[in-house]
C-alpha cells in the first residue's frame, strides 16, 4: 500500500505545466504540506469543507471574546519556522510569538500545592522538591534519559517515512534499549516516587489522545521538548498561524470533497459534493485517516485503527477574571487513573473530572473585554462508541463540570459570571470534522498504532496522508513534522 510509487510526472522545475496537487482539508497539516509543495513549484489548491481554514485549529469570536477551538500551547517553534520558510514566509514577520513562563500550572483537587512546569531545569527541580527532595535529585537523570529518545525517536524517526516494516524494524531494538517502548507512566515511575510528580511528567500524552498508562514511553519526549524549547503563544492565538499559512495559498472554503478519482497508475482528480471535479496529479488527504478508504471508494480500510477518545469543550466568556488561573492550567480531580480509564476505554461518562483550561487573556488582554475573561475548558470524554445520549447528557454534564470547577478548584462565581457560551461535544466532532466516532485526536497513539503502524504518509500511487492520524502523530509539532515527511515523499515520487 505504501511502497514507493512512480507517478510518471516530471519535476516541477523541468516541465512546462507544474504538477497539480489537491489537498483535502485546511488543518495545520494540510496548510503546512501545501506551503512546502507550493514553495517547491507545485500547483497547489486546498479544499476545506468548512467556511474557513483551520480544521480543529479554528477560532470562535463573540461579543469581544475570542477562543482558539483547538490546540493552544505551541512547542518546538523551530518546526513552525521551518514550515513557514519552506513556503517563503518568515514566521516572526507574520505573527508575534511570546514565550510563556511557566508553561502551565497543575493543580490537584486534594492538594493545596501546585506544580508550575518551567522550561528552566533548575526551577523545574525546585517545583519537584515541593513534593519530594528525592525526586528533585532525579530530574537531571530523567531528562538525560529522555534526550536520546527525543533525538532518535522524535527528531530522527519523526522526520522519516516508514513505507514498509523493513525500514521500521531497526528502530525498535534501539528504542527498547532506551526504555521507550514500556508504558509511559512506568518509565516515569522508574525515576520518581511521588504520585504528583509522576503525573506531572506523564500526563502530556492524554492531550494527543493517549492513556499515559498504556502509550509507549517515547511520548515522554513531550515533556523533554518543553524543557528544551519552552512553551509559546502567538498573539491572536493559534488561529493567527492558520491565517498566516493560508494567506499565500489558494484555499477554497465551503468546498467538500467526496471522492478521489484514480487512474491505473495514479490519480485523475477529486470529485466535489456539487458534482464538479478538480483535476489532480497528486491528492493529499488532511481529512480523518479513518475515512480515506471512503474517499477512494474502498469498502474497508486497509488497516484497522482505533480512534482516540473525544472531548467536551466549553468556551466561556466571563464578566470577571478568574485570577487563580494561569494562561494554561491543568486541574486534576480525584481518581485520576480511573478517570483516564473511563474516558479512553469506558462506555460511560466519568464520575470525576480532570480538565484543561486555557485563559489567553493572561498573556493577551485583548482576547476578552476589559474586566472579563475568555476561558476554553476541555474535558476528555469517551467517544461515540460509548453509550451516551448526548442530546440529554450535554446540559447535565455542563452543570456538573462548572460546579466542579467552582467547588473543587475555587473558581468562585463561575456559573454566575458567564455572559457568552459555546460548547462542543463528540457529535460535533463527527459532524463538523467527519471524525470517526467523534474522536478528538485522530488515532490512539499506542505502540501498535505508532510510526509504521499508523496510517501511512503514502497511501498509494498519487495519494498521501497528512495530519494527526498519520506518522508521526498529533499535536502542532507532530502534524508539521508529518507535513515535511509527506511533502518529501511527493517530491521524491514526482522526480522518479
Amino acid at each position: 500500500m505504501s511502497s514507493p510509487t512512480h507517478l510518471r510526472l516530471a519535476s516541477p522545475n523541468t516541465r512546462r505545466r507544474a504538477p497539480r496537487v489537491v489537498v483535502i482539508g485546511a488543518g495545520l497539516g494540510g496548510l503546512a504540506v501545501a506551503l512546502r509543495l507550493q514553495g517547491e513549484g507545485f500547483d497547489v489548491v486546498v479544499l476545506e469543507q468548512r467556511d474557513a481554514p483551520g480544521g480543529r485549529a479554528s477560532q470562535l469570536r463573540a461579543d469581544g471574546y475570542t477562543w482558539d477551538t483547538g490546540p493552544s500551547l505551541i512547542t518546538m517553534p523551530w518546526v513552525l519556522e521551518e514550515a513557514f520558510a519552506a513556503g517563503g514566509l518568515d514566521l516572526h514577520s507574520e505573527v508575534r510569538m511570546r514565550r510563556l513562563d511557566p508553561l502551565y500550572r497543575i493543580r490537584w483537587a486534594s492538594d493545596d500545592r501546585h506544580f508550575d512546569f518551567h522550561a528552566d531545569a533548575e526551577r523545574l527541580r525546585e517545583q519537584v522538591a515541593r513534593f519530594s527532595a528525592r525526586d528533585a535529585a532525579n530530574v537531571d537523570g530523567f531528562l538525560a534519559a529522555l534526550r536520546p529518545i527525543y533525538e532518535e525517536g522524535i527528531l530522527g524517526a519523526g522526520r522519516r517515512a516508514f513505507g514498509d516494516l523493513r525500514s521500521f524494524a531497526p528502530l525498535l531494538p534501539r528504542m527498547a534499549r532506551l526504555g521507550a517502548v514500556v508504558p509511559l507512566h512506568r518509565f516515569v515511575a522508574r525515576w520518581f516516587r511521588h504520585p504528583r510528580v509522576r503525573e506531572a511528567f506523564s500526563f502530556h500524552s492524554l492531550f494527543i489522545g493517549g492513556d499515559p498508562f498504556r502509550v509507549p514511553a517515547i511520548y515522554g519526549a513531550l515533556a523533554y521538548l518543553q524543557v528544551l524549547d519552552g512553551g509559546w503563544y502567538c498573539d491572536g492565538g493559534v488561529y493567527s498561524l492558520v491565517q498566516a499559512m493560508a494567506r499565500p495559498l489558494e484555499v477554497r472554503s465551503a468546498t467538500r470533497a467526496v471522492a478521489i478519482e484514480r487512474s491505473r497508475d495514479g490519480v485523475r482528480g477529486v470529485r466535489l459534493a456539487d458534482g464538479s471535479r478538480i483535476a489532480a496529479d497528486v491528492v493529499i488527504s488532511n481529512a480523518d485517516v479513518l475515512r480515506t478508504h471512503e474517499l477512494l471508494g474502498v469498502r474497508r480500510p486497509w488497516r484497522r485503527l482505533r480512534p482516540t477518545m473525544s472531548c467536551f469543550l466549553l468556551y466561556l466568556g466571563l464578566d470577571r477574571v478568574q485570577s487563580s488561573l494561569l494562561h494554561h492550567t491543568l486541574l486534576v480531580g480525584p481518581g485520576y487513573r480511573s478517570f483516564i480509564r473511563d474516558v479512553t476505554r469506558g462506555r460511560r461518562l466519568p464520575t470525576s473530572f480532570s480538565t484543561y483550561v486555557h485563559a489567553p487573556a493572561r498573556t493577551e488582554p485583548g482576547m476578552a473585554p476589559d474586566g472579563g475573561d475568555s476561558l476554553a475548558v476541555l474535558l476528555p470524554v469517551p467517544n461515540l462508541r460509548a453509550d451516551v445520549d448526548w442530546e440529554r447528557a450535554a446540559d447535565t454534564l455542563r452543570e456538573a463540570l462548572v460546579a466542579d470547577l467552582e467547588t473543587r478548584f475555587g473558581l468562585e462565581g463561575l456559573a454566575g459570571s458567564v455572559v457568552v457560551e459555546h460548547r462542543m461535544a463528540p457529535p460535533d466532532f463527527a459532524r463538523e470534522f467527519g471524525a470517526v466516532d467523534g474522536n478528538a485526536f485522530a488515532v490512539e497513539p499506542t505502540l501498535h498504532q505508532s510510526a509504521y503502524f499508523r496510517a501511512p504518509n503514502r497511501v498509494g500511487p498519487g495519494v498521501y496522508h497528512v495530519g494527526a492520524g498519520t506518522h508521526p502523530g498529533a499535536g502542532i509539532p507532530g502534524v508539521l513534522l508529518g507535513a515535511q515527511v509527506t511533502a518529501s515523499l511527493v517530491a521524491q515520487d514526482v522526480r522518479r
